[in-house]
């Protein structure tokens, strides 16, 4: 039965993502523009980022992966935590059968069942502009279940010891910042590069790429999510409050 409670938790999670049109665009519209976009435009050469010779969507896929993740667990997620928090609705689902960790599973649930899509349309896409680089599967997946669990328990943090009006403009915020100079979607050269990947936005960023770009597994970056999820895990069970 408990399983029962959390499986249709997930699924009103997920039918919530995909019937909210700003979290659409936030979760898929921006990260297959993104794609589209650095994939068709000489910016990654112009930059720097890439020789003349190399294949832009070898940057772009993981990229986009990166950035759809991070829109799911992170910004999306904290965003609605954080608004049922001040409607009342996490109070009242604590106290239902289905229980505080039950909720907290129906979350994740929501977020891999969309991080599932967005990947899907990510690839669909990516193979109709030609990609056929190698792929790590397993380096695949585990970059994105601790890239989960690091930003969804740090969304969960800030949506829980935050008023919503804040969670809603400092999720934005980051998510800019990590998109931007965070690491997120190019790595950054220097001791910019160094610093930034020791944060979960930097991490991810490196394995995705390693494992899209370059077919391997960046175990540093797997590391650095790994702390940064049991971190982000004990703090939001320390500091989270449903009301």
């Amino acid at each position: 039965m408990r399983v029962k409670r959390i499986a249709s938790q997930s699924k009103f999670e997920t039918l919530s993502v995909l019937r909210n049109g700003e979290q659409l665009l936030l979760s898929l519209v921006f990260p297959l523009g993104l794609l589209i976009f650095l994939a068709t435009t000489p910016l990654l050469r112009g930059l720097g980022i890439i020789d003349s010779a190399a294949d832009p969507l070898t940057i772009a896929v993981p990229g986009a992966l990166a950035l759809s993740l991070a829109s799911s667990a992170f910004t999306g997620q904290a965003i609605a935590t954080a608004f049922d928090r001040r409607y009342g609705v996490l109070r009242q689902l604590a106290t239902t059968p289905l229980g505080t960790n039950g909720l907290i599973l129906g979350k994740l649930g929501a977020v891999i069942v969309v991080v599932v899509i967005q990947y899907a349309l990510v690839f669909a896409v990516a193979f109709a502009l030609g990609f056929r680089g190698p792929v790590d599967v397993l380096a695949l997946i585990l970059c994105t279940v601790f890239g989960t669990a690091s930003l969804l328990s740090l969304g969960l943090l800030m949506a829980g010891t935050l008023r919503a009006e804040a969670t809603l403009a400092v999720t934005n915020l980051i998510w800019v910042l990590m998109a931007g100079v965070g690491g997120l979607v190019v790595a950054h050269p220097g001791e910019w590069g160094t610093v930034v990947g020791y944060l979960p936005s930097g991490a991810l960023g490196d394995a995705m790429r390693a494992a899209i770009g370059d077919g391997g597994t960046d175990i540093k970056a797997i590391i650095v999510l790994l702390v940064w999820g049991l971190v982000g895990t004990l703090a939001a069970r320390r500091w989270f409050r449903f009301e």
